[in-house]
């Protein structure tokens, strides 16, 4: 019978023998020596690059370049602290997933099966969960800027069916390119790490030159102040006006009606500014095949082709709590702290702030139209018109191409980490899987992802539109995070010795993050659920072989990619 059993490490006298916490059928931790954390040195700052980095990089996506600048070509900065809650709530969630991990060397997913009711209930309750991150929306989402680049216009299937089938097969093409960096080059963690940072210097570097040579200072104040107007609601998507709640309590005025008409985007904006959902859980895999804390003991996950000599063991690794691994203990934490701190949350915010500039300052405000295709490219247009010239010419395309190094890599992320942390989670859940070798991991990766990938192309074939794909993730993105964080809760106050603990500040903190994610979520629904109605209701075009189409030169962009009235 399942139970749960002492979770407080033994001493150092007598025999080393590790504590089994959870369930019976998970496997009974090893004991290791932690080792020391590294000591920072800026002449050896790329060394210190870890999690954060790709999942910094990762951030940068579907949140940043689509939501966001839909958000503020509507409402300008005002909403931009919506993404500010987000992004604190999860910087918080992903340095305590990272404590988990540097204590016994498994990923959190492996923690959340440990605790009761078991595996079997907590397989079934994270699938659902898990589904916002299983909708391909970044591929389908990239097909805009790659079909951009080779027509030399924003395609618009409005006006030119073509255009539909043309971006579908864009989609599942991206899709099965997004395949390539995790089943070849070794250690898969390495290949995504040098990916995301050709993305983050290449995109940030490009954005930044646009924001100090052709924006104004108003845009700046306008996004910058925008992260922190606490309590601002939309109350007419038509003009873009905002009132502020606590401004109406404290003047005793009636509280504002909140137009619920933007609310899918809004959610989405929530959901996955930053990462969102369990998109975040990665980060704990990440820190064990950085071999950070404990996870120097496990192993990693290998590419299928390379990485022949990386094995991941079936269970984690844990410490002796002593006055001298207290000493690295609090070392390593410090360690993920500055990771988090210092290059993912900035990451966000910048990659946030940065798409949300193109929007305010090179569209005219409320310009973006019914084209549901036109999000990933709308603001190369408006670049194009405001710098002008051949310079302008080039500046539409980098734009564009900013567009693809932006969703490309955090879709091949994404891809991997939606199946990472449900073979991380089978291979010590598992009865079958245990008995198997440590370095079969590679093919149980793979025969996944085959699995995964079959079901992703269905929907890049058959959904009519990358938000509405966007817009269903986001939602299910929110009611998984909330119950993440209200879990992790339980697992590092239960799984954890005592001096290893959260304080109560962290718990509360996670605790109220989770009701936050609820709320967005529930407001969101209504909306959702009237807009996948809708776009059902709509026949779709069969993917079929397009048209003989040429590519046009540089034409001019959709109705949405207007310079900005100044």
């Amino acid at each position: 019978m399942s139970k749960l059993e002492s979770n407080t490490a033994p001493t150092t006298s007598g025999s080393a023998v590790a504590p089994h916490p959870g369930v019976d059928s998970m496997p009974r931790w090893a004991v290791g020596e932690l080792p020391p954390a590294p000591v920072f040195q800026w002449k050896h700052l790329f060394a210190f690059l870890g999690p954060g980095l790709l999942m910094g990089g990762s951030a940068i996506g579907g949140g940043e370049w689509l939501t966001g600048p839909i958000v503020t070509n509507k409402y300008g900065g005002n909403l931009l602290w919506l993404a500010t809650m987000s992004i604190l709530c999860q910087v918080i969630y992903n340095i305590e997933i990272s404590r988990y991990t540097l204590y016994s060397g498994e990923p959190i997913f492996t923690g959340k099966f440990r605790l009761l009711p078991g595996p079997t209930f907590w397989l079934c309750t994270y699938i659902l969960l898990d589904l916002g991150t299983a909708f391909p929306y970044l591929a389908a989402s990239c097909a805009t800027p790659i079909l951009s680049l080779w027509l030399g216009e924003i395609p618009n299937p409005a006006a030119n069916p073509a255009h539909m089938v043309m971006l579908k097969y864009t989609a599942i093409v991206v899709f099965l390119l997004c395949l390539v960096p995790l089943i070849v080059g070794g250690k898969i963690y390495s290949s995504l790490k040098v990916v995301m940072t050709v993305k983050i210097v290449t995109v940030l570097g490009f954005l930044l030159f646009l924001a100090i040579f052709y924006s104004h200072p108003e845009t700046w104040i306008e996004i910058g102040t925008g992260f922190l107007k606490f309590g601002n609601v939309p109350v007419n998507k038509e003009t873009g006006e905002c009132q502020n709640l606590f401004v109406a309590l404290a003047t005793g005025k009636p509280l504002p009606v909140i137009d619920l008409s933007m609310m899918a985007f809004l959610s989405a904006l929530v959901a996955i500014s930053g990462n969102g959902g369990l998109s975040n859980t990665p980060i704990s895999n990440y820190t064990r095949d950085q071999g950070w804390g404990m996870g120097k003991h496990v192993g990693a996950i290998p590419s299928l082709i390379g990485g022949h000599h990386i094995e991941l063991s079936h269970a984690g690794t844990v410490f002796l709590v002593t006055p001298e691994s207290l000493v690295r203990w609090k070392a390593w934490y410090r360690h993920v702290m500055r990771d988090q701190l210092g290059l993912w949350m900035p990451a966000c915010f910048f990659g946030l702030a940065l798409p949300s500039m193109l929007s305010v300052e090179f569209l005219a405000r409320n310009s973006v139209g019914d084209n549901k295709w036109v999000a990933a490219g709308m603001t190369a247009g408006g670049v194009r018109d405001r710098v002008g010239g051949q310079f302008g010419e080039f500046c539409f395309y980098m734009v564009l191409f900013c567009g693809f190094l932006v969703l490309f890599p955090t879709c091949c992320s994404t891809i991997d980490g939606f199946v990472r942390r449900w073979v991380d989670a089978l291979w010590t859940s598992s009865k079958r899987l245990q008995h198997l070798d440590p370095g079969a991991i590679r093919y149980v990766y793979f025969g996944v992802l085959m699995f995964y990938s079959v079901i992703a192309l269905a929907m890049l074939a058959f959904v009519p539109e990358p938000t509405l794909l966007l817009n269903i993730a986001g939602n299910i993105y929110n009611v998984a995070f909330g119950v993440s964080c209200w879990h992790v809760v339980a697992i590092n106050t239960r799984l954890l010795p005592r001096e290893l603990r959260p304080n109560y500040f962290v718990r509360t903190a996670l605790i109220l993050a989770g009701l936050f994610f609820w709320m967005i979520a529930g407001f969101s629904s209504v909306k959702l659920y009237r807009d996948i109605s809708a776009a059902l209701s709509k026949p779709t075009p069969a993917v079929t072989a397009p048209a003989s189409t040429t590519p046009a030169g540089p034409a001019t962009s959709a109705p949405a990619s207007q310079p900005a009235s100044r």
